[in-house]
């Protein structure tokens, strides 16, 4: 439905887009993720013709957006980050314009703009003035003129920033919906909305793609092992003995004891699971399991690693650390100063 080969989009000595290739399939919810300034939007941006590519080709539907423009276009609604509204319109005309923009006959334009209020929850706003709509109403009313020729592809950017929580669940549950009958493509940096919604994820660092798979699959993926929390009540050395005689275990921490129970830790080799062998172990040695967490690689981790935010992340609180603590020098230096003049 979408196939992009080797894209390239520079901006002088700046590569926003690096040699991007990748295909999207029919009747998928797909999630273009990746820190702020990896690509996502100048991405989407060559995908829907608002921008040309430096070099390489974007076929929607077969169609080259660059030399078909007019017919790669049909195929696709797009809300941009800031959906492009008419303050001064209400909603129902500005739709109604949209649909006259989009090339809706004028005999189904009424019914077209129904449909996209209605699946949006903006009816009871037809009359107001969009200038007058809150944020969350402005969305949807970007979303609507996004569906209102229901395109096969429906591409979102950022489709839920700036909304409160219940905005956005409502925003993602019309994503779902619309993933029933359409190919939806969302950017997003905010994984938990990603993992949520999303059938495949493209991840997008500096440019380039370095991941495409579901979310689970990316998990499983890089996941060198999982991390197995327990608290329970009996001797360290008893439990050390059992938890080293199971299969799977690289290690294990005790974190906290006292008189009425023992906190520990086993590291666990990749797709080991030893939950059941060490809950009966330890009962057969009437030694009770309180609590037991099994934490294996999220979404999120996937994405540090595979984008180095984490090491971004270390690299920059270094660096304001050691500003901070340039800071302090100079102004001791400065109070020994004064102090001297003042003694002078």
């Amino acid at each position: 439905m979408i196939e992009i080969n080797h894209l390239v989009k520079k901006y002088g000595d700046n590569t926003a887009v690096d040699d991007l290739s990748l295909k999207v399939e029919p009747g998928k919810i797909y999630g273009f993720l990746g820190p702020n300034g990896a690509g996502k939007s100048t991405t989407m941006n060559i995908i829907t013709g608002y921008i040309g590519a430096t070099s390489g080709e974007v076929l929607i539907d077969g169609h080259n957006i660059l030399s078909e423009p007019e017919a790669a276009k049909k195929a696709i609604g797009y809300l941009p980050e800031l959906p492009p509204l008419y303050m001064d319109m209400t909603v129902y005309e500005y739709l109604i314009f949209c649909a006259e923009l989009k090339g809706i006959p004028k005999a189904e334009r009424e019914s077209s703009v129904g449909r996209a209020m209605w699946m949006t929850k903006i009816d009871d706003m037809r009359g107001r003035l969009i200038k007058n709509l809150s944020k969350g109403y402005k969305q949807r009313v970007g979303l609507a003129q996004a569906i209102i020729n229901m395109p096969p592809i429906i591409i979102l950017d950022e489709p839920t920033v700036g909304l409160d929580p219940k905005q956005i669940i409502e925003i993602r549950e019309l994503i779902r919906e619309l993933g029933k009958d359409h190919t939806v493509i969302l950017s997003s940096h905010i994984l938990s909305e990603v993992s949520e919604v999303c059938d495949h994820v493209f991840i997008i660092s500096h440019g380039k793609l370095v991941a495409s798979d579901s979310p689970e699959n990316l998990s499983a993926g890089l996941d060198e092992g999982s991390l197995l929390k327990v608290k329970a009540k009996g001797e360290k050395s008893a439990i050390e003995n059992i938890v080293n005689s199971l299969e799977g275990t690289k290690s294990v921490v005790f974190t906290d004891e006292n008189d009425k129970e023992v906190c520990f830790e086993v590291e666990l080799d990749k797709g080991a699971d030893i939950r059941e062998d060490l809950s009966i172990k330890m009962a057969l040695e009437k030694m009770p399991v309180l609590e037991m967490t099994l934490e294996q690689k999220s979404l999120e981790d996937v994405f540090l690693e595979l984008t180095g935010s984490g090491e971004q992340l270390a690299l920059e609180a270094a660096e304001l650390e050691e500003a901070f603590a340039g800071d302090s020098e100079e102004t001791e230096e400065i109070t020994e100063d004064a102090d001297g003049k003042e003694e002078a």
